[in-house]
């Protein structure tokens, strides 16, 4: 592929809902393009972008993929988003690198939550968009349903351009609302002009005084016009649609079938027609040096610059670090200075992906989407520049995970092939978390959803054979005491030569701090127990508190005060004082009216209006305290409560499945309170096993 000018390049994101069309519809932009000589399919597993196993195995994107096609002597890079929720970052990152997008309906099923998501993501970003609805080929699908829809949501900005032809139920052929004229198609890609069907005429004599305001509205002179009833040429249509998408004004709504090669010349006319070049949107960063604002704004002429906002790190492929160009022009065999890690980079080679295939290309000019092969110490979110102009652009903003899983190998003697395994896939994945939970004995993967998380226990066993087993993470319950006690503890033990001997009176009572395991203090007079000794009770405690005698979770808030003892001058030492202590303390803990605390979390549902009464009733069924409702925006509400972490396990599915996915949350740790007895009994139980014998 030849090098293009920052004017002749447009960064596209493909987005919407799991299942409405996205990756047949690049796959058709790829056959029409030249990419490919052979039109692939998601069902066949033969798709440019899904070329992941797990894609090919699930049928479905789980990575967003880089499909760059010529066309009008343009370059669109187009990025194929992952649809399916669980995913939410990879589409996140790639309408950040974004210019625009087009965010694909599925004419059968109509506007759903991911279309509403994908909406929302553009207006995060200020992406400028298209509509494409798919599945035109459908007899029963409705196309002015879906128009309607999206106007009812979103208003005048949308616009549609075309209008279905079809002709005893088949879809046959369209009218071009902005040239008023129509076209059947007379194979999967020739099309030839007709006269205009009389049922559609009434719709599209709406649609057309629709456009026409719309394309006054951006001049005086068109408006005098408008009024004065002068007709607008198609390219005077066409100038003022193209000033209109790019400020977000105006929302074009197309159509097709992407697998009859229906729409898509169309639709590549109008990204290369309607969208704006990377000059024509703003990047900012941060020059370090200066701490002055550096307006890159996709500017040929300064210094080089660009962020990684994808990371490939396939066994087979090698790692890729996916960059966007902010400024200059980025050539092979430079060297950056990456920023961000505070370290130099040396370029080989540069690439450009279509998929998994890399083609060599002499250098990016700003605005333009390649690969960097190798990069040592790169991440994704990474900012690259010169030295003598270190621009930092910041990371990239991800959803952050809530759902998590316990993950052990199969294999124990693979610790540390899964570690490598989970750290490579981290790297590719934002919104994949790893957490070392020593206080439970227990590793942590944390993902936006299970689906995530089976997918990447599936990688691991295809790229790196590795095995892990998931299940449900242990919750960080700890242990305290409600009550006082006073015990008398003596460690005595002979066994010829020196014995050992410890002897310590001890009080137990609750101190009134969770946050810290035990406070100690010592009240002996008169030398009963020697202050040497006294270092051995504290450690004898501190060793206690790790792993209680109630059902072995981290103890809390205990104050032991040591007020009496004996003694041997012989037998006694640090060890046998240390042991008579933990003696003391199993004893006196038990004595004290011991209970399990939960973690309660503070949770923030928000979720649209008319769901929020089923939320409710679901966070009462799990013990969760509803403290507020706030409204949001665009007809949602915040629903926030207090809830045992205990109880959210699955939660994701369940919100999902109760709000048809449009339902999102987050949580942070508040407080430990008391457990429910029929909770404590269970866990005490299920943790018998564990805990710690002390030799007496």
């Amino acid at each position: 592929m030849e090098v293009y000018r920052t004017d002749r390049v447009r960064n596209v994101v493909v987005l919407g809902h799991g299942g409405a069309g996205k990756t047949s519809l690049v796959e058709g932009m790829a056959y029409l393009s030249g990419i490919t000589s052979r039109l692939g399919s998601v069902n066949d597993g033969n798709t440019v972008s899904d070329y992941d196993k797990e894609e090919i195995k699930r049928k479905f994107s789980i990575n967003t993929s880089v499909v760059p096609v010529e066309w009008e002597k343009c370059k669109v890079n187009i990025l194929d988003t992952p649809g399916f929720f669980d995913f939410v970052g990879e589409a996140e990152a790639a309408a950040a690198a974004a210019d625009a997008a087009i965010i694909v309906i599925s004419g059968k099923s109509g506007v759903q939550i991911g279309t509403q998501k994908a909406w929302d993501l553009c207006e995060r970003y200020n992406l400028p968009r298209m509509i494409f609805v798919t599945e035109m080929d459908i007899d029963d699908v409705s196309y002015r349903d879906v128009v309607l829809k999206l106007q009812d949501l979103y208003g005048k900005r949308i616009a549609p351009l075309h209008m279905p032809i079809r002709e005893n139920g088949k879809f046959i052929g369209y009218v071009n609302i902005v040239k008023n004229k129509s076209r059947r198609y007379i194979n999967k890609n020739e099309k030839e002009e007709i006269p205009t069907p009389d049922y559609v005429k009434d719709h599209l004599s709406e649609y057309r005084d629709a456009l026409l305001e719309s394309v006054a509205e951006t001049s005086e002179e068109f408006m005098d016009r408008y009024f004065n009833g002068d007709e607008f040429s198609p390219a005077e249509i066409g100038a003022a649609l193209a000033t209109n998408v790019a400020s977000g004004d105006m929302v074009p709504v197309c159509m097709g079938s992407p697998i009859n090669l229906q729409g898509i010349k169309i639709l590549l006319d109008d990204i290369v027609g309607y969208f704006p070049n990377p000059s024509q949107r703003e990047r900012a960063g941060l020059d370090r040096t200066s701490n002055d604002i550096f307006e890159a704004n996709y500017d040929f002429t300064l210094s080089k610059s660009a962020t990684i906002w994808k990371t490939i790190a396939d066994p087979f492929l090698g790692k890729y670090s996916i960059i966007k160009v902010c400024s200059g022009v980025i050539k092979a065999n430079d060297v950056l200075y990456n920023v961000t890690q505070d370290s130099e980079e040396k370029i080989g080679k540069l690439y450009i992906l279509c998929g998994n295939k890399p083609s060599e290309i002499a250098e990016l000019h700003a605005g333009d989407i390649g690969a960097i092969p190798k990069l040592a110490t790169a991440k994704t979110g990474d900012s690259l520049a010169v030295r003598s102009k270190p621009v930092d652009y910041g990371p990239i903003a991800v959803s952050k995970p809530y759902t998590a899983k316990r993950y052990k190998p199969v294999n124990k003697q693979e610790v540390d092939k899964v570690a490598q395994g989970l750290a490579r896939l981290q790297s590719e994945d934002q919104t994949l978390r790893i957490v070392t939970d020593s206080a439970n004995h227990q590793s942590l993967i944390y993902g936006i959803g299970d689906m995530q998380i089976e997918v990447v226990a599936a990688k691991l066993k295809d790229r790196y054979n590795v095995d892990i087993e998931l299940s449900k993470p242990k919750v960080a319950f700890r242990e305290t005491i409600k009550k006082n006690s006073d015990v008398d503890s003596k460690y005595k033990k002979q066994s010829g030569g020196h014995g050992q001997y410890g002897h310590v009176k001890m009080r137990f009572e609750p101190s009134g701090d969770q946050d810290t395991p035990f406070v100690f203090e010592e009240e002996v007079v008169g030398g009963a127990v020697p202050k040497q000794y006294f270092p051995a009770v504290e450690k004898g405690l501190a060793e206690s508190v790790l792993s209680g005698p109630l059902a072995a979770y981290p103890v809390v808030g205990v104050k032991a005060i040591l007020y009496d003892g004996s003694y041997h001058p012989v037998d006694s030492s640090e060890m046998a004082f240390k042991t008579a202590t933990k003696m003391a303390f199993k004893d006196g803990f038990m004595k004290a009216s011991p209970i399990l605390l939960e973690p309660i979390v503070n949770l923030k549902v928000t979720a649209p209006d008319v769901y929020t009464g089923d939320i409710m009733g679901d966070l009462n069924k799990r013990r969760g305290r509803v403290l507020g409702m706030t409204p949001a925006k665009d007809g949602t509400t915040i629903i926030e409560a207090d809830i045992p972490e205990l109880e959210l396990y699955g939660y994701s599915n369940t919100l999902r499945s109760m709000t048809q996915g449009a339902g999102t949350f987050e949580y942070e740790f508040v407080r430990y309170e008391q457990a429910p007895s029929d909770i404590q009994q269970k866990e005490i139980e299920e943790r018998a096993g564990k805990i710690t014998k002390i030799e007496e």
